[in-house]
C-alpha cells in the first residue's frame, strides 16, 4: 500500500458548461493544474449532473459520453473523451460504500459534461481510467460521509474529484462577459473560501443560513454540493489551495480548490 508520501490530492473544480472548451484562458489554467497533479492511476468523478440514490457507478465498459445540455453548436455534440473504463476502482468503491453502510448500485451511465469538459483540457489525452459517481443527496453531511467513506483510495493512486461551481445562477450570467461580479457572488465566493481556509466545517454545513448572497448565488444547491465530498475526502490537517480562481460570464466563479 502506497505511504502518505504518494497521496493524491482530492479536488474540487469549477466545471463550466461546453463553452469553456472554446475559453482559451480557462483551457490553459486546467491544463497547467492537470499538469502540476501527481499522475493518478484511476479518477473517481462525482459530478453536480448525477442525482441518484442509491450512489450510482458510471458504466464498467465503454459506453457514449451524456451530453446533457441543450441549445448549444453541434460541434459541442461531437466532442468524444474515450476515457478507459475503471472497474477495479468501481470494485472499490463499492467494497469502501458497504464498509460505511452506503448504499450503491451499478448502471450504465456515461460520463456527463461536468466530468468530461474539465477532463479534456485536464487529461487530453483520455488515458486515464475514470468513473463517475452519482450524489445520492443534496445533503452537506451525507456527501462528507460519502467523501470520508471514499477518502482510503487517495492512498491508491486515485484523484477524487468533485466537479461543480461555487456560484451558479444562470439568471444572472453576462453572455458579454465583461461585468464585474456581483456582490452578492463575490461576497458568497469570498465567504465560501475564507470558511475553507479556517476550516469551519460547520458554517459551511449550514452555508444556507449563514453565508451572505446565498439565495442569489445558488437558486439551486446540486452545483455547491460536490464540494463536500471532496471535504470529506480531505485530511483533517491538510490545507486548501485555490488553484483557479476569477470569474466567467459575470457572475459564475472559477474558484477551484486543492486539499494535498
Amino acid at each position: 500500500m502506497p505511504g502518505p508520501a504518494s497521496r493524491h490530492p482530492a479536488i474540487f473544480l469549477a466545471h463550466g458548461a461546453p463553452l469553456l472548451l472554446d475559453d482559451a484562458l480557462w483551457m490553459r489554467e486546467l491544463a497547467a493544474w492537470g499538469r502540476a497533479l501527481p499522475r493518478p492511476r484511476s479518477i473517481l468523478m462525482l459530478s453536480a449532473h448525477w442525482e441518484e440514490a442509491p450512489a450510482a457507478l458510471s458504466a464498467t465498459t465503454p459506453v457514449p459520453l451524456v451530453y446533457d445540455f441543450y441549445g448549444f453548436d453541434e460541434k459541442y455534440y461531437q466532442v468524444q473523451y474515450p476515457a478507459p473504463p475503471a472497474p477495479e476502482l468501481a470494485a472499490r468503491v463499492r467494497a469502501l460504500c458497504s464498509a460505511a453502510r452506503i448504499p450503491s448500485a451499478d448502471s450504465q451511465r456515461g460520463l456527463d459534461h461536468g466530468a468530461w469538459v474539465p477532463l479534456v483540457p485536464m487529461y487530453p489525452e483520455s488515458d486515464v481510467p475514470v468513473l463517475q459517481l452519482s450524489l445520492p443527496r443534496l445533503d452537506p453531511r451525507t456527501l462528507f460521509a460519502l467523501g470520508r467513506a471514499l477518502a482510503p483510495l487517495r492512498d491508491e493512486g486515485v484523484l477524487i474529484v468533485g466537479s461543480g461551481f461555487l456560484t451558479h445562477n444562470l439568471r444572472a450570467i453576462d453572455w458579454e462577459g465583461q461585468a464585474p461580479p456581483p456582490r452578492w457572488a463575490s461576497d458568497f465566493d469570498e465567504w465560501t473560501a475564507d470558511a475553507l481556509r479556517r476550516g469551519d466545517l460547520d458554517a459551511l454545513f449550514d452555508y444556507r443560513a449563514k453565508a451572505p448572497g446565498v439565495r442569489e448565488s445558488l437558486p439551486t444547491h446540486e452545483h455547491f454540493m460536490p464540494l463536500f465530498v471532496t471535504l470529506g475526502a480531505a485530511g483533517e490537517t491538510e490545507e486548501p489551495t485555490f488553484s483557479i480562481e476569477g470569474w466567467w460570464l459575470g457572475s459564475l466563479t472559477k474558484r477551484s480548490v486543492q486539499f494535498g
